[in-house]
């Protein structure tokens, strides 16, 4: 045996009642009952314990059991002398039975003592507890023969009850192993999964916007080439519209790729990327942190939309992007003071833009909120979630 064993505590597996069968703990409850009623019994029968006395058997069996569950606990935590004060509690109470010649009494203290050190304690700290209570035992029995089976006995029975603890632990140790190692193959795979689909997003739609990107400026080049008047100014409108749906697009798909892939920049760099297209304004503030997959997502689109209804329903117009980490959520407000295309209550105080209920409805799956309306001259959009 190594000497790393001798001071080694049984694993916290094998000290916490974790599996072991309902029938094997109603059992070892029946035990200790019936080993308590025989003890105390035996105390009785001493003739010893009258009158106030009477109390003493019964109390000692509740301060012992105190000590036992206060046992539990302790070496639960690996504490040793903590752990030593409830072994010390029984081996006194058994010299006081043995004194008063409550002898079965004191046996069944004694072995108890014995069997709990072996079973729960280092090894080391076990043998020393089993060589301090073998006068005991000899005082029990002249024969050195007798105390050496005695202590043999029990030292082996709690021993035993080791074992088959640690064995019990290691079972609970490799079952949780194969537990995260499944889960492990299961964030793997569905990373695998995850790029997979960006693999195939990227060849196909990523591909496509950009071809579509080279076209519509291929076209407007020509378009600008040509003949002046209306009709030529609607075609060009028309074509650069669609050239910035399309670069937005690729742009999305780009920022979903990255999602997929594990792979998002920073919120912060986001919106500032955002609005610095917009001609806006951004502001953060507490203490920047790591959000949420969702939390992100969140900002990101409710960010987007807001600034794509500006551009829409109040084009030119200053706007003020502000981002703030609070203890438990973040928040999103995004204000427009007006502008000259369009008014700025071109939405309504609900937030009627589809875009907008979408986002809300959002925000309200992860536990947050989304308020939109008029605010003076413009309009806002304030946004806070779970983060």
């Amino acid at each position: 045996m190594r000497a790393g064993k001798w001071t080694r505590w049984p694993t916290r597996e094998a000290l916490s009642r974790i599996g072991v069968p309902r029938a094997r703990m109603a059992l070892d409850i029946a035990l200790l009952g019936a080993l308590s009623t025989w003890a105390v019994a035996s105390a009785y029968a001493s003739d010893v314990f009258r009158g106030w006395g009477a109390a003493l058997p019964p109390l000692a069996l509740l301060a012992c059991a105190a000590a036992g569950v206060h046992y539990h606990v302790t070496t639960l935590a690996h504490r040793l002398l903590p752990s030593l004060a409830p072994i010390a509690l029984f081996a006194a109470v058994g010299w006081g039975a043995c004194l008063a010649e409550a002898t079965v009494a004191a046996v069944v203290l004694w072995i108890g003592a014995c069997v709990m050190s072996m079973e729960r304690l280092p090894l080391a700290v076990a043998l020393a507890v089993v060589a301090v209570m073998t006068p005991g035992f000899a005082l029990m029995d002249d024969s050195d023969w007798g105390v050496g089976l005695t202590l043999a006995s029990v030292s082996l029975g709690g021993y035993a009850l080791r074992l088959d603890a640690e064995a019990r632990g290691a079972g609970f140790r490799l079952l949780a192993q194969e537990r995260a190692a499944r889960e492990a193959e299961a964030v793997s795979a569905a990373l695998a999964e995850r790029a997979r689909i960006a693999r195939e997003i990227h060849d196909v739609l990523a591909h496509s916007l950009s071809a579509q990107l080279v076209h519509l400026e291929a076209a407007r080049l020509q378009i600008e080439r040509g003949p002046e008047g209306a009709f030529r100014d609607q075609i060009l409108e028309r074509v650069v519209a669609a050239r910035g749906m399309a670069r937005e697009g690729l742009a999305e798909t780009r920022q979903a790729l990255s999602a997929l892939r594990g792979e998002m920049t920073p919120v912060e760099d986001y919106l500032r990327e955002l609005a610095a297209n917009d001609g806006a304004r951004t502001e953060v503030s507490g203490e920047r942190r790591q959000l949420a997959a969702e939390a992100s997502q969140a900002v990101r689109r409710v960010a987007q939309e807001a600034l794509t209804n500006v551009r829409k329903h109040a084009p030119g117009a200053e706007v003020h992007l502000v981002l703030t980490y609070l203890k438990d959520e973040v928040s999103l407000e995004i204000r427009d003071f007006g502008g000259g295309g369009g008014k700025a209550g071109d939405l309504t105080a609900s937030g009627a833009g589809y875009g907008l209920l979408g986002m809300r409805e959002r925000a309200e799956l992860l536990g947050g909120t989304l308020e939109a309306g008029p605010e003076g001259k413009g309009f806002v959009v304030r946004l806070r979630v779970p983060a």
